[in-house]
């Protein structure tokens, strides 16, 4: 089982976000963000914060770093297939663990959500859209969906409606803005409840970002 970060936003929560860290962070990453989140219209919500594992990364140079998988020299110029499948249906895996895990803490399938950042929202994509069980909803914020050959015969139905929210900058150098909107551009054909958001930004998060997040949580876990 990873290990996690929590902050409720009050006692007794009967919804969980699960939150991914991008390359290179760790669990620490979004906790301040909670507190910037307007969650007024919300239920009592459970945030996990996950690390990942320490694993070599080759686009670093073999440097070993927290990382949901490894990341090689071209895998970010739109060429998925050579992403590091392995380690993405390893990190999978682990979410599945979370996930479980808070169902066994009395929280319901759906009323949980899955969120992420750069490879954090890969895995939140991943896991969510392939997870047996209905979900809450599914945020990607400055990322893409992995393993997207794959993806039309592994995709939950289950999960075939849940809502899904995907961030992106239109600066980023580091996952190439066309790679966030190729991803929403095939949820969308498919057929998913997904939304789309860009911002004038880099790879990070922005205020207006972070106001658009809170209303999305409180509308897809109002009624939890």
């Amino acid at each position: 089982m990873l290990e996690t970060i929590e902050l409720e936003t009050g006692p007794n929560p009967s919804a969980a976000v699960i939150w991914m860290h991008g390359l290179g962070a760790d669990g620490n990453d979004f906790v301040p963000i909670v507190n910037e989140l307007d969650l007024s219209g919300a239920p009592a919500i459970r945030f996990v914060f996950p690390h990942a594992p320490k694993i070599p990364v080759t686009i670093n140079n073999g440097y070993v770093m927290r990382a949901w998988y490894d990341v090689s020299f071209g895998d970010l110029e739109g060429n998925t297939k050579r992403a590091d499948e392995m380690g993405v249906r390893q990190s999978q895996a682990q979410i599945g663990e979370l996930i479980a895990r808070e169902h066994a803490r009395n929280i319901p399938f759906k009323n949980i959500v899955l969120a992420g950042f750069s490879q954090g929202g890969a895995i939140s994509l991943q896991t969510g859209l392939r997870y047996p069980e209905t979900l809450a909803g599914v945020m990607a914020l400055s990322s893409y969906l992995p393993c997207a050959d794959s993806f039309a015969a592994e995709a939950a139905p289950a999960n075939s409606q849940t809502p899904v929210l995907i961030a992106h900058g239109t600066q980023d150098p580091v996952i190439p803005y066309a790679m966030g909107k190729a991803s929403y551009d095939r949820l969308l054909a498919a057929g998913y409840k997904v939304e789309w958001r860009e911002y004038p930004m880099p790879h990070s998060v922005c205020l207006e970002e972070v106001r658009d997040i809170g209303a999305w949580l409180t509308a897809v876990l109002k009624n939890c």
